[in-house]
């Protein structure tokens, strides 16, 4: 969603979107073992990809809603965590 570079399933994060959702309310969050129920988008495992999706808005087309600049924090950190 980010880089758009095409890479293996196991080397991607997934973002998801809770499935009792509704535009009002977008719930995401990362996950880390692609079990989550509701919708999904991948993206690469870095910042910089999580970056480019947010400057792109690319996360708000895949999932229909208008994500706050706090969820978008939250996968920072979720990030930051699962990297190390």
């Amino acid at each position: 969603m980010g880089c758009g570079e095409m890479k293996e399933k196991r080397q991607l994060v997934r973002i998801v979107k809770a499935p009792d959702s509704d535009e009002s309310e977008c719930r995401i969050s990362v996950d880390l073992t692609g079990k989550k129920p509701g919708r999904g988008a991948y993206i690469c495992n870095s910042l910089n990809c999580l970056d480019k999706a947010k400057k792109a808005r690319r996360l708000e087309r895949a999932f229909s809603c208008k994500i706050p600049d706090e969820v978008y924090e939250q996968l920072t950190q979720e990030l930051k965590t699962a990297d190390t």
